[in-house]
């Protein structure tokens, strides 16, 4: 199986106490309502504004993409917490960018964000193929940095002063896990 049939065929990926499942159309409210959380925009230096129609049409565009995975986080009692992503392939290296963004202040530091990272990354390597994974987090968001390494993330280095945020300069602290990198249980 190729990277890009893998992708395309994204299962539903269910853990301890989480389903993921593919993040598509009928996720436009619940999106919407976590593109409303300032605490996490500013955590990911998110600093555009979407609007409803721009995010229906990506969403409308994810069911059976070949080129990333995006899946919808959903807890024991079905409800939303966030989404967690596979991007930016670059099929010959077998590499993707990662990324997560939990619904709302509430459910971070709950283990919900490292639970569906295991699982999206373990899926990356096993099925998908992939032999490298990587992100940015920034510095003055350590909980994330925790969380990724307990996935097995290892930090690679740091750029300096990339964000702008009120009145100072943050750096961005690059993180990878290979497929011969440890995993964490």
């Amino acid at each position: 199986m190729t990277i890009r049939h893998a992708l395309r065929s994204q299962p539903v990926l269910r853990t301890e106490r989480l389903t993921l499942s593919q993040l598509g159309p009928d996720h436009l409210d619940l999106v919407m309502a976590g593109l409303a959380d300032e605490d996490a925009m500013r955590l990911t230096g998110t600093r555009t504004t979407f609007t409803r129609e721009q995010v229906g049409a990506h969403l409308a565009a994810l069911p059976g993409a070949d080129d990333r995975a995006d899946f919808a986080i959903t807890g024991p009692d079905g409800a939303y917490l966030g989404e967690v992503v596979l991007n930016e392939l670059e099929e010959d290296d077998r590499s993707m960018n990662y990324r997560i963004a939990l619904a709302g202040p509430s459910l971070r530091g709950r283990g919900f964000g490292t639970e569906a990272g295991r699982a999206v990354v373990a899926w990356g390597f096993d099925v998908v193929g992939l032999h490298r994974v990587s992100l940015e987090v920034y510095a003055f968001n350590p909980a994330a940095q925790r969380s990724y390494e307990k996935i097995g993330f290892v930090v690679e280095g740091r750029a300096r002063e990339v964000l702008r945020h009120g009145d100072q300069w943050i750096d961005a602290v690059a993180m990878s896990m290979l497929d011969s990198d440890p995993r964490s249980a």
